[in-house]
């Protein structure tokens, strides 16, 4: 049964960093992605950006200069670097993963986490 576990939210002022974490387990395939996406109260999900084999895609504008991926093999964890933090990033965080490349649709990802809240204020 394949399981994604986010951590590492909280609560972060303008201007501090974050690294959310996405513990994976449950598959064997190789040829797989993980997204990071968030939802804001009241607003759609939002793709931010994905790691795969065809490597490392921004869905986001507003992730581009500020949050980076990355993904630790051994640990089966895929990290976000959130940088720069805005009020405007305070959303619930998601991955989660598909067969395949990277998409920037959440209807191309099958398996989810449960989200991580991000609370960004001064």
């Amino acid at each position: 049964q394949v399981q994604l576990v986010e951590s590492g939210g909280g609560l972060a002022q303008p201007g501090e960093s974050l690294t959310l974490s996405c513990r994976i387990s449950g598959f064997a395939e190789d040829y797989w992605a993980i997204g990071w996406f968030r939802q804001a109260t009241g607003q759609e999900r939002e793709g931010l950006l994905c790691i795969g084999k065809n490597g490392i895609i921004y869905y986001a504008d507003n992730a581009k200069g500020r949050f980076s991926i990355s993904k630790d093999i051994g640990k089966s964890t895929v990290y976000l670097q959130m940088n720069s933090l805005k009020v405007e990033d305070t959303a619930k965080y998601f991955c989660a993963r598909r067969l395949g490349r990277c998409s920037g649709s959440e209807n191309d990802y099958r398996n989810w986490g449960r989200g991580t809240q991000v609370t960004v204020s001064s």
